[in-house]
């Protein structure tokens, strides 16, 4: 197995590159693969010479993960974070790894980064993107709220006498 470290670049299998744009990888897991010989700065730079785009995310990953060796610990939590990159993304940058020795097993922090390699500018949207509704939602209690929150009803008298109290005690008397 590959040693994972700061600053590899992962593509998930089968990513679109600019024409002339030859990537040597090696497969990792869960149709991810490492590149070889580049970082984020290098890709970046060779994707816009092709006039393509390398868009960084601020949707940044981090997952823990254990093993008998502090590379099984890494390859876990990687694993795990790359699971939680939204199938929009097709890179990612290893950002930063933490790693901690138990007498016997490691454990691992792993940050990855999204980026988007494409060929046009514009981000594209989700089939599944839902509208997000700016109207002021009211909050009320669940139906039921007497059976789960019993004693509910009887505080409510005692916390507005506590917010009175307090409120007087910060203006001091009227």
């Amino acid at each position: 197995m590959r040693t994972i470290v700061e600053r590899n670049m992962l593509l998930r299998a089968r990513t679109e590159l600019p024409d002339g744009l030859k990537l040597s990888t090696d497969e990792f897991r869960e149709g991810w693969e490492f590149v070889r010989t580049y970082n984020a700065c290098r890709l970046e730079k060779q994707i816009a010479l092709r006039g393509w785009n390398f868009i960084r995310i601020d949707e940044e990953s981090l997952r823990s993960g254990v093993g008998e060796t502090s590379q099984e610990a890494i390859a876990s939590a990687l694993k795990l974070s790359l699971r939680r990159i939204s199938a929009l993304f097709n890179a990612v940058e290893v950002a930063h790894i933490e790693l901690t020795q138990y007498p016997w097993f490691f454990l691992a922090r792993v940050r990855i980064i999204p980026f988007l390699i494409q060929q046009g500018a514009v981000m594209p949207v989700s089939d599944k993107a839902e509208v997000l509704s700016t109207r002021h939602r009211q909050r009320r209690l669940p139906a039921q709220a007497e059976v789960l929150y019993p004693h509910f009803e009887s505080v409510i008298p005692q916390l507005k006498k506590m917010l009175v109290i307090s409120r007087t005690a910060q203006t001091g008397p009227q």
